[in-house]
């Protein structure tokens, strides 16, 4: 896959902006950035968008900047020269996709039937856009999608998608990002409002993530120590007790190592949507994955342990 679209699927959002003039390009990448989402669709709506663009390719090298609204070959090559990175059609016209293709940029067409579907494949495209979402048919279609074509191709799911049904889009197994307004709404550019849409980005990223604590793990001074701690805990809080090969069990909450496991102190076990995009939100704060410790299926990363430990507590993140 295109190391731009990696990316992109990596962070799992992206703003869709319209912009009335070239002079709020900037300070709204920079809003972006600061809210933990680097990454900008402009849409060419306005006579704005080549020189917004081009602002933003330069001023702010870090974003991941598309182009949306694409309708013609002619906006596809201006949002090339102005230094978009990829292009977003909010229909499937072969002849656009081919030429971003010519041009070497990732191209993320809208479909929203079986039919389109092929066609994207048979051009060789692997992430397209589902658009628009909520009238196509919404995670009900995707699902549905998902059954002759789980593992061919990803959607970007785009029209009708904010904080309400985020999770529900995201959890979708055949899902590679979701796009959407909410998170760069108009009134707030046309304020001026940067502090909000940071707000709105910041919110949201941390949405996309779904964090929640799992258990935590709890390392003794040796196995029989373990397992007496574990049966006073579950008597104590009147839960359950559950004993298996390396470790016991007291409800879903707390797990008691028979042994040293990870961490000084034991382990937090955290669940998330993706662990990738975890991964990639942890990569900010400086922290890394033990890779040994990587777990997959079906494509996707199911457990994975953090490279730094809290308070003497190794860190694992476990997908839902």
């Amino acid at each position: 896959m295109n190391e731009v679209l990696e990316k992109l699927g990596r962070i799992g959002l992206v703003p869709v902006i319209k912009l009335n003039s070239p002079e709020e390009a900037l300070p709204l990448g920079k809003a972006l950035i600061a809210g933990g989402i680097p990454v900008a669709e402009v849409t060419f709506r306005t006579d704005a968008a080549a020189e917004s663009i081009k602002i933003l390719a330069k001023e702010c090298p870090e974003l991941i900047l598309g182009a949306g609204t694409v309708l013609t070959t002619e906006q596809a090559d201006a949002a090339a020269e102005a230094g978009a990175k990829y292009i977003v059609t909010p229909g499937f016209n072969p002849h656009v996709v081919a030429h971003c293709q010519q041009l070497g940029l990732p191209v993320t067409p809208g479909v929203s039937s079986p039919s389109q579907v092929e066609q994207a494949l048979e051009m060789g495209l692997n992430v397209i856009k589902f658009f628009p979402a909520e009238q196509s048919g919404g995670v009900a279609m995707l699902k549905a999608l998902n059954g002759p074509y789980g593992g061919k191709v990803s959607f970007i799911p785009t029209g009708g998608v904010g904080p309400k049904n985020l999770i529900d889009y995201l959890s979708c197994p055949n899902v590679f990002a979701v796009g959407g307004s909410w998170m760069v709404p108009s009134d707030a550019v046309k304020a001026g409002d940067w502090g909000r849409i940071e707000a709105l980005c910041h919110e949201a990223r941390l949405l996309s993530l779904g964090f929640s604590l799992l258990h935590v793990g709890i390392n003794p001074q040796c196995e029989c120590c373990a397992l007496d701690e574990a049966r006073m805990f579950a008597a104590m809080l009147g839960m359950s007790f559950k004993e298996g090969n390396s470790s016991a069990f007291v409800g879903k909450s707390f797990e008691f190592m028979k042994a040293q496991g990870r961490g000084e102190k034991g382990h937090i076990a955290i669940e998330t949507l993706s662990v990738e995009r975890a991964l990639e939100w942890f990569s900010g704060f400086g922290i890394g994955v033990v890779e040994e410790t990587i777990k997959r299926k079906d494509g996707h990363i199911t457990v994975a342990y953090l490279d730094r430990e809290v308070a003497g507590f190794a860190v694992h993140l476990n997908r839902k």
